[in-house]
C-alpha cells in the first residue's frame, strides 16, 4: 500500500478550543446545548458515534466536533475523536499530535486501535489522528476494517466521533454516516449556498444517515443572541 505524504497546513494549528479555553464563554454553553440536544435527540437509542460534516470546505466542521467532543469529555464521557477525513485531515493539528501513525494504520492491519490512540491535554479526550494520506479513501472507510475499528472503539469509549470531509466533495461522509448513530451538518451563514445544503442533506438521507440537526455557525450576533444555534432539520 502506497500513501501520499501530507503537505503541512499551518493555519489549522492556530483552531482554538474555546470549549477548553474558556468553558463558560456564551459560545462553549451553545456547545453544551449542541450536545445536550443530541444526547436528547433519539428516544430508543443511545447517540454514541456521530459523524459531524459539512457541504463544503471551510464551513467550521472541524472546529465545531473538536469543541463537541471537549463538551463531552468535560461531561465525564471517555470520549474518542477519530480523524476520518483522510483527505485534508486537520485533527492532529488541533491537538498538536504527531501524525505518523492513525486510523489508516489501523485499518490497514498495521496497528490496532490501542496503539494508534493517543490522549490529549483534556482529560478523558483521546484522538485518533488519520495516518498516512491513502489513495482509496472511500474504499477504506466503506471496509470491514471500518465496522471492526467501530465495534472495538465503541467498547472502550462511551462517545465516537469522525470529523469527515464535506459532503458534496466525495462520498466519504455518506459511508461513515450510514454507520454511525447520528450525524451533525454544519453549515456558514456567510458561506454556505442552500442549494448546497439541501443536496448535502438528500445525500446523506439517501445513505441512510441519521441526521440530527444542522449547526449554523458565524451568525452575526445580535443583543440577546449568541453565535451558534442548533436547530433540527
Amino acid at each position: 500500500m502506497i500513501f501520499r505524504k501530507k503537505e503541512k497546513n499551518n493555519h489549522s494549528s492556530n483552531r482554538t478550543l474555546i470549549t477548553h479555553t474558556n468553558s463558560r464563554s456564551p459560545i462553549s454553553e451553545q456547545y453544551k446545548t449542541i450536545r445536550t440536544n443530541i444526547q436528547f435527540s433519539s428516544v430508543n437509542e443511545e447517540i454514541r458515534s456521530l459523524v459531524v460534516t459539512s457541504s463544503g470546505p471551510s464551513e467550521g466542521k472541524s472546529t465545531t466536533i473538536a469543541n463537541l467532543a471537549v463538551v463531552f469529555a468535560q461531561q465525564g464521557k471517555k470520549v474518542l475523536l477519530i480523524d476520518a477525513d483522510l483527505r485534508k485531515p486537520t485533527v492532529h493539528y488541533t491537538f498538536r499530535k504527531e501524525n505518523n501513525v492513525g486510523l489508516t494504520n489501523v485499518l490497514t492491519k498495521q496497528t490496532d486501535l490501542k496503539n494508534a490512540v493517543s490522549e490529549s491535554d483534556i482529560e478523558s479526550l483521546y484522538v485518533l489522528t488519520s495516518g498516512p494520506i491513502p489513495p482509496n479513501p472511500a474504499e477504506l472507510l466503506g471496509s470491514v476494517s471500518m465496522d471492526e475499528l467501530l465495534d472495538g472503539a465503541l467498547e472502550s469509549f462511551d462517545m465516537v466521533l469522525f470529523d469527515t470531509p464535506p459532503v458534496l466533495a466525495v462520498t466519504d461522509a455518506q459511508i461513515l454516516s450510514s454507520k454511525c448513530s447520528g450525524t451533525i451538518l454544519v453549515v456558514n451563514s456567510n458561506q454556505t449556498v442552500i442549494d448546497a445544503a439541501k443536496k448535502a442533506k438528500e445525500l446523506l438521507l439517501a445513505a441512510q444517515a441519521k441526521l440530527l440537526g444542522v449547526v449554523l455557525n458565524q451568525k452575526e450576533q445580535k443583543e440577546g443572541q449568541y453565535y451558534y444555534y442548533y436547530g433540527n432539520n
